[in-house]
């Protein structure tokens, strides 16, 4: 069986993703850009810090910079595609795992997406699922559709 993603509930173990991860203790780029406006400004005029070494520390600052801005936009397109996983579980069969560890399956009529600390939240044949619950999606059976040309 595999293990549900989301609040707890039942005596089953779940567990919830986090954008962001606190690293206390750990210097960022304001930090940096301190120490190095510091280091300049305490330098001994007779004695100039070397160049290549000033280099090194631009390339350093720019570098932590970059990976800030890659992370942001990572964390965005993760956004961005658990939206469109989401969507496109509407119209579909799915089987999840209720409360008591059950398999249950059912058609899904409508997605509530995520936002802030909650997570999505799909209508399973009028019930709340959460979207980290759901084990397998499938397409439905084209006998279980009613067709609009079969009523004219």
């Amino acid at each position: 069986m595999t293990d549900p993603v989301g609040g707890t509930q039942g005596g089953i173990a779940t567990y919830t993703a986090t954008q962001q991860v606190e690293r206390k203790g750990q210097m960022g780029k304001d930090t940096f850009l301190k120490l190095l406006v510091a280091q300049m400004r305490y330098q001994d005029p007779s004695k100039p810090v070397d160049s290549s070494q000033m280099i090194a520390q631009t390339a350093t600052f720019t570098q932590v910079e970059k990976l800030e801005q890659l992370a942001t936009q990572s964390a965005t397109a993760l956004v961005l595609q658990e939206h469109a996983a989401a969507g496109a579980m509407v119209g579909r069969t799915v089987t999840y795992t209720d409360a008591t560890g059950a398999s249950v399956s059912g058609l899904v009529s409508s997605v509530r997406l995520a936002s802030g600390k909650t997570e999505a939240v799909a209508v399973v044949d009028g019930k709340e699922v959460q979207v980290g619950r759901i084990t397998a999606l499938s397409t439905p059976t084209p006998s279980s559709r009613t067709s609009s040309s079969a009523a004219s």
